[in-house]
């Protein structure tokens, strides 16, 4: 039976790639509906004509892709992906980036709908939220790590699970000993995998890492002191899981997007030929490091901000997503990416001490961890 899905972020690395598997899989899936910032209106277009969707959603651009979609349902505005998530549908592919996706996950699981889970903000942000909503197998991890994670649990028991070890690739960085003259192009030059700009600079900071660790916490319900990350740099094991008997399963394949992201729309079937597999004609050599946290202290951040919980993980990818940007734009170095962001979780610590109850509380988190990021910043320029 075809599953009806709806993609929000269809644009982005993971929503191409998805609308990629369902051009090669014409009988598994149909697309009802699509989400896009707009910034990029001639794909999205191409993209709704392409798979004769319904609704489209945006946030800019709105009257050109009305204009070149006759007969198409189009909705714009800051809530558009967030509506369109609760369209009653098999699975919802949350492939947004940024903390704007946690209010369109909470909808789509609302609606009963499946989620497929690519926005892991989502979790670091409201994960309580989340979890609390989700029944069992409505929320699906795209995530390549926890992917893996989860392929290697299936079948197992919760009791018999000693760790979770998430695999990084390192980054551009990872050789590198003098970090503070990295500019922007190197930063967004990443050696293994082609992702968008944030998400890009978030691995060479392994600020990436520390938000998994937060969203396999959730995922996976285990603590943060059973949850650790090391380097592997061909990216072909993608995490695994370490049982109370010594032994170690890991899931492998070579660094692309489309096992995890069809496992998650066709589960519990697995879709043919979704990605190539490894080729074992050829000699392997993978390569596993501790990471050096002094370095790279985003993942001792990240687990302290987790352990601590309430306001905390919000605090800290917000006040990430500024500090990013601050880079990019020239304002502050690399290496001050982690700094600001462990000066606002200090600044903000004593006040956000309570559980956070909704998307109002989360709101109002991190627009005081934006603000309190940018005063901090204005200091520093």
């Amino acid at each position: 039976m075809t599953r009806e899905l709806v993609i929000l972020g269809s644009t982005g690395s993971i929503g191409v790639q998805a609308l990629e598997i369902v051009e090669a899989n014409p009988s598994l899936f149909t697309v009802v509906a699509i989400t896009a910032a707009g910034s990029n209106p001639d794909l999205l277009i191409e993209q709704a004509k392409k798979f004769k969707v319904k609704v489209v959603g945006v946030t800019k651009n709105a009257d050109v892709i009305r204009q070149a979609l006759p007969g198409v349902e189009v909705i714009d505005g800051p809530d558009a992906s967030t509506e369109i998530a609760a369209i009653s549908c098999d699975v919802v592919l949350n492939g947004i980036t940024g903390s704007i996706g946690l209010a369109p996950t909470l909808a789509a699981l609302d609606a009963n709908n499946r989620v497929a889970l690519a926005n892991k903000e989502s979790l670091v942000a409201g994960g309580d939220l989340v979890i609390a909503r989700a029944k069992e197998d409505q929320l699906l991890p795209v995530d390549s790590e926890h992917s893996a994670i989860w392929q290697a649990l299936i079948g197992e028991k919760k009791s018999e699970i000693s760790k979770l070890i998430l695999t990084a690739s390192g980054g551009p960085f990872r050789d590198r000993a003098d970090l503070s003259g990295v500019t922007v192009q190197e930063a967004l030059a990443h050696p293994t995998w082609v992702m968008g700009p944030v998400v890009t600079i978030n691995s060479a900071t392994l600020m990436n890492k520390g938000l998994e660790i937060i969203e396999a916490h959730y995922l996976f319900g285990i603590p943060y002191s059973r949850i650790e990350a090391v380097i592997h740099p061909q990216s072909v094991v993608h995490s695994m899981v370490e049982f109370v008997d010594g032994s170690t399963i890991a899931q492998g394949s070579p660094p692309n997007m489309k096992g995890p992201i069809s496992l998650a729309l066709s589960y519990p079937h697995r879709v043919p030929g979704a990605t190539t597999p490894i080729d074992w004609t050829t000699s392997h050599t993978w390569n596993f490091s501790p990471i050096d946290e002094s370095r790279f202290p985003s993942v001792a951040l990240a687990r302290e901000c987790g352990t601590t919980g309430g306001s905390l993980p919000a605090i800290f990818n917000a006040s990430n997503e500024v500090a990013v940007q601050a880079f990019v734009d020239g304002q502050i170095k690399f290496t001050e990416i982690v700094k600001t962001v462990s000066l606002v979780v200090e600044a903000l610590r004593s006040s956000h001490t309570g559980k956070i109850r909704d998307l109002a509380d989360v709101s109002a988190i991190e627009n005081d961890a934006r603000r309190t990021a940018h005063e901090l910043l204005k200091k520093v320029g």
